[in-house]
């Protein structure tokens, strides 16, 4: 099923529903009507939703359905929240726990030299052993 496109292809801004057409009677009704905030989810963020609403919020449930860590679990609601802007965005950056670190590890989302790094404090770059 194609999913309804969110944001423009020549610039990236939001689209809006222009044209709403009843194929039952033929009414077409012609406006600029925003996307709903749930239109607009990514479909990971989307099946998230669905995960953790089946769930009824449990997160623990959600973490064994999903195969995935506490944490994680944590960390993608956070993400969600933030992407239904429920929540406002911190305003430092916290750091990453180091189980948060092991996940992103295991996804193949860091490198080891990068957790490393972080877990010491660095910045999350991998060192290049060049001493600069």
């Amino acid at each position: 099923m194609k999913r309804l496109p969110t944001t423009c292809p020549a610039c990236g801004s939001a689209l809006e529903v222009a044209e709403l057409h009843c194929a039952t009677c033929g009414t077409t009704v012609r406006g600029s009507f925003p996307l709903d905030r749930f239109a607009a989810l990514p479909p990971e963020e989307e099946a998230f939703l669905l995960v953790f609403l089946a769930a009824r919020g449990n997160l623990k449930e959600v973490q064994e359905r999903l195969d995935i860590s506490y944490p994680t679990v944590r960390s993608r609601l956070d993400r969600l929240l933030l992407a239904l802007g429920l929540t406002e965005e911190e305003r430092t950056p916290r750091r990453p726990t180091v189980s948060e670190l092991l996940d992103k590890l295991e996804a193949g989302e860091m490198t080891a030299d990068e957790v490393l790094k972080t877990v010491k404090g660095g910045s999350g770059e991998p060192d290049t052993g060049t001493g600069a």
